[in-house]
């Protein structure tokens, strides 16, 4: 899928579905709010969201760590311009940056004039992005020295009662939400390739998994 077919995929899912997204997605997004508090920046560091959606994200980012500097990229204009609106009603237009970009394939210099970031994060993308092994490869070599990457998304959910785990996939497939069961393979992969650390955790129910890739 090219990129201007993916944007034009998620600019149709999103165009209405953006304006009540949070609202109806923060009771089953779980582990964000503990990936923010695991960034712990440090003084005036670059902190870059990948496929950054509706905003949510960045600005609670943005009011945990004041002192670091904010950058978002979606590839859906759609999207960006429910970010655009949450950043400007938050206070937050002078601290963080939004632009057009795509995940698999981005430069943050072209994008921010950063050669490299101190915290990338991606949350609940992977699963709807068609080649994801990409965006985390690119993703991992944008690390700055001492950088880390974060990642949470939908995990392989393999002891979720079986009715649960096929009605909730179900559910999924509707939004184009695929759980990306080899994830851990994908994330050692890259941080061999790279020449990280890796922790890798995932929920008791498989519900949740969680990467975070060091420097």
């Amino acid at each position: 899928m090219s990129a201007a077919t993916a944007a034009e995929k998620m600019d149709r899912q999103y165009r209405f579905q953006r304006h009540i997204y949070d609202a109806t997605r923060t009771h089953y997004l779980f582990w964000r709010r503990r990936l923010i508090g695991d960034l712990r920046p440090p003084a005036n560091a670059s902190i870059v969201e990948i496929a950054c959606g509706t905003g949510w994200n960045i600005v609670r980012s943005a009011r945990t760590y004041p002192d670091a500097r904010y950058f978002g990229f979606d590839i859906s204009s759609e999207m960006l311009r429910t970010a655009e609106a949450a950043v400007d009603r938050n206070g937050l237009s002078q601290k963080v940056k939004l632009a057009h970009g795509d995940a698999t394939n981005f430069d943050l210099y072209a994008m921010f004039g950063l050669r490299t970031a101190d915290r990338i994060f991606i949350s609940y993308a992977l699963s709807m992005i068609p080649d994801w092994p990409s965006a985390v490869d690119c993703a991992a070599r944008s690390l700055a020295p001492d950088g880390a990457l974060h990642i949470v998304d939908f995990g392989r959910m393999d002891t979720m009662p079986a009715p649960a785990r096929f009605a909730f996939l179900k559910f999924l497939n509707h939004y184009n939400v695929t759980p990306r069961r080899d994830l851990e393979a994908v994330v050692q992969a890259a941080a061999k390739r790279h020449g990280l650390s890796l922790t890798f955790e995932e929920m008791r129910s498989g519900y949740t998994a969680y990467a975070v890739l060091k420097r």
